[in-house]
């Protein structure tokens, strides 16, 4: 199953596909954080939720590089639908991290976060907050990518519009006032947890929420992915 990982993030680094998401997520990070400091914990916040849309979009890239002849192939090698699945999903975590990695130093680099002041949370409050909230929504987004994903939905057109769908409802559906929110990931939840320091049993909801959606939309994917074999 390593092999295969390898293979398919070697896949789409050296298709070029890796190119546009680490743009995306360079530009996005960049006008973000030039517009002005803020609080760790908020910066973080917000760069989590906006580095949501890149991870989700860069994992439905990684997972469509594969040809489906091949992909069959890579599940006969790996002995059973499972390891490929598994394999795909894998690839596309660690294909995120180095955009998990640039937007938790980038504003650093740019000017885009700034002391504590009197009243503040503590900067190390707002760093291990911000590493949690980019960690955390990096699940949900690697499984809608997945559910977007040519495997999936046969159809590009069809792929693009259960990804913006996917983005839109997390949005929507993450508002305060929204009554069912549990129905989309908690990206909006996870930013509003990082501001004005730890509280640990929200943040433990959110984590909990997040973890269960990602298990839920797997479970979906994989599903599917077996009835299509």
């Amino acid at each position: 199953m390593i092999a295969l990982i390898r293979m398919r993030l070697a896949g789409f680094v050296q298709t070029g596909r890796a190119i546009a998401p680490l743009l995306a997520a360079l530009v996005v990070l960049s006008v973000l954080y030039g517009g002005g400091q803020a609080q760790a914990g908020e910066a973080y916040g917000v760069s989590a939720a906006i580095l949501f849309v890149v991870l989700a979009w860069q994992s439905k890239l990684l997972l469509d590089v594969e040809p489906d002849v091949q992909r069959r192939l890579g599940r006969v090698a790996v002995g059973g639908a499972a390891k490929e699945i598994a394999a795909g999903l894998l690839a596309a975590a660690v294909a995120g991290l180095p955009l998990v990695l640039i937007a938790l130093v980038l504003p650093w680099l740019v000017g885009g976060v700034t002391t504590p002041r009197a009243g503040d949370p503590p900067l190390y409050v707002g760093m291990a907050l911000g590493i949690w909230a980019h960690l955390l929504l990096l699940l949900p987004a690697v499984a809608l990518g997945a559910l977007a994903s040519r495997a999936v939905t046969m159809q590009t057109g069809r792929g693009v519009a259960v990804l913006v769908s996917g983005i839109v409802f997390a949005v929507i559906f993450g508002l305060k006032s929204f009554p069912v929110p549990w129905l989309a990931p908690p990206v909006m939840r996870a930013a509003r947890d990082t501001v004005g320091g730890a509280h640990l049993p929200a943040i433990a909801v959110t984590t909990l929420w997040g973890v269960a959606w990602t298990a839920i939309a797997v479970a979906g994917y994989g599903r599917i992915r077996k009835d299509r074999a």
